[in-house]
């Protein structure tokens, strides 16, 4: 896929790794769609690269649709990144209690079901283009964590919602084949997001140095970059690739 001229959605394009990628499409010449909760962030992001917002929660479909409505009316819908998400922590059984229903729900709602209900409405108006000249009519990345495979204590609710979208990724790629349209995850490790930075100093220190090689937390250009690559390689399909540095959690 050649990037220039095209249009993508990005979902939690406001911040963290979902800017960094908006940031680095908009540099190779790709028309971006930051859909975002965060409205000023969002707009402010989008007036820097030149690109476009649309205040979205993810898990509605109607503001899923009017992200996707806005995308096809600049021009060639051939990319979405699933960047939006949250991260939540709390035992199974904890001291006051059993975990809190709603929020496994909510994290669960937000995370897996968020991701797919962008991916099913993109992937609808996608399948409506004109085929390049490979016979591709899209891509698709969405982001999963090492916490898919490594959950760690207290991740029961997060590491459920990452799972299920390394789970749901080959499938996609299948069920849109026919399409095509391709279906891609990354699993992140430990990045250096807002949510990172709002633990304290020492913290980030002693997690960054327990990745292996390099030693330090990842970036959101890391996650751009190989955002940049499976668009661009058309025979990365149905698969997740681990960006994270050799690191395997620990439980705690």
């Amino acid at each position: 896929m050649d990037i220039q001229g095209k249009v993508f959605i990005v979902t939690g394009g406001a911040s963290g790794l979902g800017e960094g990628t908006a940031r680095m499409l908009a540099a190779a010449g790709g028309k971006v769609v930051i859909a975002d909760m965060q409205v000023e962030k969002g707009e402010a992001v989008a007036r820097e690269i030149g690109g476009a917002f649309v205040k979205c929660d993810v898990t509605q479909e109607a503001d899923g649709q009017a992200v996707v409505a806005k995308a096809t009316s600049l021009g060639k819908l051939m990319g979405l990144v699933n960047c939006a998400g949250i991260a939540t922590a709390e035992r199974t059984v904890g001291k006051t209690g059993p975990h809190n229903f709603a929020q496994f729900s909510r994290t669960v709602t937000i995370n897996l079901i968020g991701s797919f209900n962008m991916i099913r409405l993109a992937a609808d108006a996608m399948s409506k283009n004109e085929p390049e000249s490979t016979g591709e009519r899209g891509c698709m990345i969405s982001t999963a964590s090492v916490a898919a495979y490594d959950g760690q204590i207290g991740q029961a609710a997060y590491s459920a919602s990452k799972g299920g979208v390394v789970g749901m990724t080959l499938p996609i790629a299948r069920d849109l084949a026919r399409n095509g349209i391709r279906n891609m995850t990354i699993a992140p490790g430990i990045f250096g997001t807002p949510m990172m930075f709002g633990m304290p100093k020492e913290v980030q220190e002693s997690l960054a140095a327990s990745v292996p090689f390099p030693s330090r937390l990842g970036t959101p250009e890391d996650y751009a970059k190989l955002a940049k690559h499976i668009f661009e390689n058309d025979m990365l399909n149905g698969e997740v690739i681990r960006l994270d540095g050799a690191i395997r959690l620990a439980p705690k």
